[in-house]
């Protein structure tokens, strides 16, 4: 793995996995809307793309000459409805097939192991356009890291745990997400696999 390309790299997990990035001596691509988001550091560091995830020459340009991909598209605080992340989600696999890249990463959320009607109704629009995007990533047929996580702290990182097809536990350090969304592109006993993880208490 050496070029990757961060989708979603100004958010509180994107802007993790960036840095777990750059600390492995990847050669970086940063997606970004807004490029002012980015940190100083951080910009001198990687290759900043500006665009809209639902522009597909945006994201084709973005995913040309990369050997992975990292998905951590998010709405911020907003929970209202949306397709922005299953829309945005449909372009990056469709770039990822016409450039012949098969590893991705994507972020997603932990109530996907809830039945539907469990899920707090607060999250449940939000849950549903996650869900969108899952079963884009699950019907792929590529290497694809689905990463379910929990809780997502804004503390400092530790140990973490990972479980296929389970929830570990009940929050993640956003360092360890951003860690994990990066490490498993070269562990391919995560490739093709839903992953809980958690803080190991």
């Amino acid at each position: 793995m050496e070029k990757i390309v961060i989708f979603g790299s100004t958010g509180m997990t994107g802007l993790c996995a960036v840095d777990a990035a750059i600390k492995k001596d990847l050669n970086v691509r940063a997606f970004v809307r807004d490029p002012s988001k980015l940190p100083e550091h951080i910009k001198n560091s990687v290759e900043v793309v500006q665009g809209d995830v639902l522009n597909y020459s945006d994201v084709l340009n973005a995913v040309k000459d990369v050997n992975g991909v990292v998905v951590v598209l998010g709405t911020g605080n907003d929970l209202k409805p949306t397709t922005v992340l299953s829309e945005g989600m449909k372009n990056i696999l469709q770039a990822m097939k016409e450039s012949n890249v098969e590893i991705v990463s994507v972020c997603l959320s932990a109530f996907l192991f809830y039945e539907p009607d469990k899920v707090p109704p607060m999250f449940k629009d939000l849950n549903a356009d996650h869900k969108r995007q899952f079963d884009l990533v699950k019907a792929s047929n590529l290497k694809f890291i689905a990463v379910l996580p929990p809780h997502i702290a804004d503390q400092p990182g530790s140990e973490y745990q990972i479980k296929h097809d389970a929830s570990p536990g009940r929050v993640i350090s956003k360092h360890d997400l951003g860690r994990f969304l990066i490490d498993s592109l070269t562990q391919p006993e995560h490739h093709g696999k839903v992953c809980g993880i958690s803080t190991k208490h």
